[in-house]
C-alpha cells in the first residue's frame, strides 16, 4: 500500500528521518526548559542544541543490537553531544518521547489530509453548481422514485465531506497532546511545569492525566475521523459505479487515450478508480477498529498498541490521501450524460409524479388510504401496459371525479417539483467556513 500509493509529502512525514528529527527536538526542548529553570547548566543545553544530531543508519544499527529504538537513538545522539548528553532524557521514559513525537507526526499528516480534502470539496462544489439544474431520476431501493438533479446529488456528498472536515479538525485538536510524565505518569522525577512548557514550545498541550502513555482513545478518534471521510468517498464511488453501468450510463469515469478496460474485451470502459476507492475505504474502517482495540492496555501500559500503530497510522494516512486525490481527479473529469438521464426518466412514463397526484386527491377531500389505492391502481397499469401515468389517471373515473384535467396537468409540473433545489444549495453552501 505505502510503496505504491505514497505521496512524497506523506512519505517524508512518516520516514525514520523525520521521526528521529522530532525525537531530537523534543529531547532538546526539555533540556532547554530545564536550563531556563536552573535545573541543568545553560552551557549544557546550548551544547545539546548545537551538537545534537543523529545518523539514521547508525541508529538502526544500534537498535539491531540493543533491541530498543529509543535507547539506540539516545546512544547515537550522545555520540554527537559528548559529556553534556548525561542531561538528555533525565526523568523521562521512552513513551514520553514516542507519544509526543507521534502526536506531532499525526498532526502533520492531518494537515496534508486537510488540504487534500478541501481541494476535493472545492471540486465537488464546482461540479455541483455546474449541474444544479441537470435533471435526473432519484432512486430508492434502486427503483425510480422522484426527480432530482445531479447537482443536488453532488451537494449531498459535499455536505458529508464538509462534516468530515469538521470531524478531522476536531480529531486534530484531540490528538495534539503529549506528555513528559515519567514511567507511570506520576511526573515523579521532573516538575510538572517542565511538561507544560515543553508542550507549549512544541505546539502541543500536555495530557492532563496520563499513565506511561497518552491514552489511546485520542488516537482512535483520529482514525475514526479518517475512516468516516473514507466512507463518504466510498459512497460517492459506489454511486459512480452504479450510474456508469451500461444499462444506466448516466455518468462515466474519464477514460484516457490509450487506456484499456479489459484484457479480453476491447469494448470495456470500467469504473476502476471507483472500485479501487471502494476497497480502500474498507481498509480505513479496519484501521479505525484496530485503533479502538488499542485503547484497553494492561495497567499503566503495555506495548500491544505500538507495533500496530506503526503500520495503521502511516498506512491510513497514505490511503486516505490517495483516495482524496483520486476522487478529486474523478469528479473533476467526470463525464455526465444529461440526455441519458432524460431517457432513463422517460422509461417509467411519468410515474415519478404519483405523489403530487396523491396529495392533490387528499386536498380534494379523499382519504389518504383511498387516494393511495386509486393512484397505485393507475400506476400498476403503467407497469403492465403501454400507457403513461397521465393517460392512466385521465381514464380512471375515481380520479377524474375529483381532479379536472387542469389540476392533473399541474401535478406533472417538473419545475414545481424541483423549485426548492436552489434553496438547498444556498443553505448548504452557507456552512462553508474555510
Amino acid at each position: 500500500m505505502i510503496s505504491r500509493y505514497a505521496s512524497p509529502e506523506m512519505t517524508a512525514i512518516w520516514s525514520d528521518e523525520n521521526r528521529f528529527r522530532i525525537w531530537q527536538e523534543i529531547e532538546t526542548v526539555v533540556c532547554e526548559v530545564r536550563a531556563d529553570r536552573g535545573e541543568i547548566p545553560k552551557e549544557a543545553a546550548n551544547e545539546i542544541r548545537s551538537k545534537g544530531d543523529f545518523n539514521t543508519k547508525r541508529v538502526l544499527e544500534i537498535e539491531n543490537t540493543v533491541q530498543h529504538d529509543v535507547i539506540a537513538f539516545l546512544t547515537n545522539m550522545a555520540e554527537y553531544i559528548g559529556p553534556s548528553s548525561r542531561f538528555v532524557h533525565q526523568g523521562m521514559t521512552s513513551s514520553d518521547l514516542l507519544d509526543t513525537a507521534f502526536a506531532l507526526q499525526v498532526r502533520e499528516s492531518g494537515v496534508v489530509l486537510r488540504a487534500a480534502l478541501i481541494k476535493l470539496l472545492d471540486t465537488v462544489e464546482a461540479k455541483a453548481l455546474e449541474h444544479q439544474d441537470t435533471v435526473m431520476i432519484g432512486r430508492s431501493h434502486g427503483i425510480h422514485a422522484e426527480p432530482t438533479t445531479f447537482g443536488l446529488k453532488l451537494m449531498v456528498y459535499w455536505s458529508a465531506l464538509r462534516r468530515g472536515l469538521v470531524r478531522l479538525d476536531a480529531a486534530q485538536e484531540e490528538i495534539g497532546y503529549g506528555q513528559i510524565s515519567g514511567a507511570v505518569g506520576t511526573i515523579a522525577h521532573l516538575d510538572p511545569e517542565v511538561e507544560q512548557e515543553t508542550m507549549k514550545r512544541l505546539g502541543l498541550k500536555a495530557a492532563e492525566a496520563s499513565t506511561q502513555v497518552v491514552q489511546r482513545d485520542r488516537h482512535a478518534a483520529w482514525l475514526s475521523a479518517v475512516a468516516l471521510v473514507g466512507a463518504t468517498i466510498e459512497q460517492m464511488a459506489v454511486e459512480v459505479r452504479n450510474l456508469q453501468r451500461t444499462d444506466v450510463h448516466e455518468v462515466e469515469e474519464s477514460f484516457g487515450k490509450g487506456q484499456k478496460g479489459s484484457s479480453a474485451m476491447p469494448h470495456k470502459k470500467n469504473p476502476i478508480v471507483s472500485e479501487k476507492l471502494t476497497g480502500m475505504a474498507r481498509l480505513l474502517r479496519g484501521y479505525a477498529h484496530t485503533a479502538m482495540e488499542n485503547v484497553a492496555l494492561w495497567h499503566e501500559r503495555d506495548i500491544s498498541h505500538s507495533s500496530v500503530e506503526r503500520i495503521i497510522f502511516p498506512d491510513a494516512s497514505h490511503t486516505l490521501h490517495h483516495m482524496l486525490t483520486k476522487m478529486e481527479w474523478l469528479i473533476r473529469g467526470l463525464v455526465v450524460y444529461p440526455e441519458n438521464m432524460k431517457h432513463n426518466m422517460e422509461k417509467v412514463r411519468g410515474m415519478y409524479f404519483s405523489q403530487p397526484v396523491l396529495l392533490a386527491l387528499t386536498e380534494a377531500g379523499v382519504s389518504r388510504e383511498d387516494a393511495y389505492s386509486q393512484v397505485q391502481r393507475c400506476a400498476m397499469r403503467v407497469w403492465d401496459e403501454d400507457v403513461s401515468l397521465r393517460d392512466s389517471l385521465g381514464a380512471d373515473a375515481d380520479i377524474t371525479a375529483r381532479l379536472d384535467a387542469a389540476t392533473l396537468d399541474r401535478c406533472f409540473d417538473l419545475d414545481h417539483q424541483l423549485r426548492n433545489i436552489p434553496v438547498i444549495f444556498e443553505r448548504t453552501l452557507a456552512l462553508k467556513s474555510w
